[in-house]
């Protein structure tokens, strides 16, 4: 009975053991299947982990990052910007427009005279670029594409913006950034097409609920540069997101 009582402790104790080389052989396939998977970013080590907090004084100083950016910076100043950016005389209703035919933003010269006027109006079209990339939008022929897209410029590019409704004596308290939005679409629809105002207002309706809610590349309404700033943190906590999915 005694060396049975052994056997049986034996079993007991390789049970455990047994458990923990699957667990481990199953790690090491995961990590394997990763190395497979890796599409290059292990080239990039940084981009899932940092030595140094983003902007610490230990990035500033210790690291090239901070000469990395000031060569960004001068490159970003060589690039050709004529063949994307076109300053021109445009009609006095219009400040700026992206030409979908060319891919090609055109900011009116004539009807820009302030620096703050020129980040807006070219963020806006940046935010139809991205649409037109992103989306397909088809702007000539799909009605609902055209609003949709105007609905989230209006909405992500600062038009909205406390300071410039208050330049513009215009005062609300409940949903005002809505009715902003929603008024500033309408208007630029009403620019570039020629359609009634009954009809450009019923498109609207159709898809504000959910193209005001879209707030890609941005991830939520940057009003100012703090929620800019919250933004890129909300871009570098994705994998936290979704590993909780």
């Amino acid at each position: 009975m005694a060396q049975n009582s052994a056997k049986g402790d034996d079993f007991i104790n390789k049970e455990p053991l047994q458990e923990k080389k699957e667990a481990e052989e199953q790690t090491a396939a995961a990590e394997s299947k990763q190395k497979e998977e890796d599409f290059g970013y292990g080239l990039y080590p940084e981009r899932s982990s940092s030595k140094f907090k983003q902007g610490s004084i230990g990035e500033s100083l210790f690291t090239f990052k901070h000469k990395c950016h000031i060569m960004l910076q001068v490159a970003m100043d060589t690039i050709y910007k004529d063949r994307h950016f076109s300053c021109e005389d445009c009609d006095g209703t219009v400040s700026g427009g992206f030409d979908a035919a060319t891919s090609q933003i055109v900011l009116c010269q004539n009807n820009i005279h302030q620096q703050a006027h020129m980040n807006r109006v070219v963020t806006h079209e940046l935010i139809h670029a991205f649409d037109h990339c992103r989306a397909r939008v088809d702007w000539f022929s799909n009605f609902r594409h055209l609003a949709c897209s105007e609905i989230r410029a209006a909405n992500l590019s600062g038009d909205c913006s406390f300071v410039n409704e208050i330049s513009r004596f215009n005062f609300g308290l409940k949903e005002h950034h809505q009715a902003c939005v929603r008024g500033r679409a309408l208007r630029s629809i009403l620019a570039v097409r020629k359609v009634s105002r009954e009809e450009a207002e019923q498109v609207v309706d159709e898809v504000f609920d959910s193209c005001f809610h879209d707030h890609a590349p941005f991830g939520r309404i940057p009003h100012n540069k703090k929620d800019a700033k919250f933004a890129y943190r909300d871009y570098e906590n994705r994998d936290r997101y979704y590993a909780n999915l």
